[in-house]
């Protein structure tokens, strides 16, 4: 009886940068959220412009409200031209590069970190997930509050009567202007709204991704149907929990004093309180379709990005 033959070991992978550069490893996680968040940016500004010009409507009498999308953006294109869709684009790629790196940046390094040794990110316990995503939404939105008051007021001003116009030339101007003329408070404007928001948003976009994606694979594969897929229906979760916030966050970051020099909302919550006396409860999803449609595609095209830019640094070697 012959003995069987010896079995050939599997081939080591040859190593790759992330294994011989202990410096790209560490800038890694984080060079991935910024080039996934500014690529998503990029495509979806012009449906944040219609967003904001829609959440903007009806402040402190909740009527005259056109909350159509199409019908808000032929208007913006007829009255402010074309490239009106993109106001702020400068702001948004800024705050990509603030909020976006740190969320995703550390999202990235946490889940990296707590992933069972040998299987998914999937994996991790949801307590897990929450914490991570609490801690990387709360810094995150912390860190690219200036840039996103920035941006607001840069595709709202020209709702303003034209002697109460910022008129910020770029998101530099902006800031600059910001910190000069208002300080920290200005810098900060908003950041409760914005911090709320960002947890939010990111403990419905980061804790269920991954596990739809799981879930799914059996029947989409683990291609990019599946991210795509996945990746919507993330971004709609998130849509969902983070809306309210959201629109009092612009709310907040585009008020200017009134004549006796006080501002309209004094913080969150006399901001939700007003809205919910003046306008009803309803105001809170105020562009719901126009904030999801936003939000789904930028929650969507930002997986799919980050998933896509993984497995190239991951085949990068030197």
């Amino acid at each position: 009886m012959s003995s069987p033959k010896p079995v050939a070991p599997a081939p080591k992978k040859p190593p790759t940068l992330q294994d011989k550069s202990p410096t790209w490893k560490a800038v890694r996680p984080f060079l991935l959220g910024a080039m996934s968040g500014c690529s998503a940016t990029m495509c979806i500004q012009p449906i944040d412009m219609v967003k904001v010009r829609i959440q903007l409507q009806g402040e402190g009498t909740g009527k005259g409200i056109n909350a159509n999308p199409f019908s808000v953006g032929r208007k913006l294109i007829a009255e402010e031209g074309f490239f009106s869709l993109y106001r702020g684009l400068s702001a948004a790629i800024i705050r990509q590069c603030t909020y976006g790196t740190t969320r995703l940046g550390i999202y990235n390094w946490m889940t990296e970190y707590y992933t069972p040794k040998g299987k998914k990110s999937a994996d991790i316990p949801f307590g897990i997930k929450l914490y991570i995503s609490v801690v990387a939404g709360g810094l995150g939105a912390l860190v690219g509050t200036p840039a996103d008051a920035a941006l607001v007021r840069m595709q709202s001003d020209a709702t303003l009567p034209v002697h109460e116009r910022r008129g910020y030339k770029n998101v530099v101007d902006a800031l600059v202007r910001m910190a000069r003329e208002e300080g920290l408070k200005g810098f900060f404007s908003g950041a409760s709204p914005t911090v709320a928001r960002g947890l939010a948003i990111n403990i419905g976009q980061l804790t269920t991704y991954d596990n739809f994606k799981d879930y799914f694979e059996p029947y989409l594969g683990n291609g990019q149907t599946n991210r795509f897929f996945c990746g919507f229906l993330s971004g709609w979760v998130a849509a969902t929990m983070s809306l309210p916030c959201d629109f009092i966050k612009t709310r907040i970051q585009k008020q200017k004093p009134l004549p006796d020099g006080t501002l309209p909302y004094r913080g969150f919550f006399d901001a939700c309180f007003k809205v919910a006396r003046n306008e009803g409860l309803l105001a809170f999803y105020r562009g719901y379709t126009t904030y999801i449609i936003r939000i789904i595609p930028h929650i969507t095209l930002t997986w799919v990005f980050m998933d896509n830019f993984k497995i190239a640094f991951d085949n990068m070697k030197i």
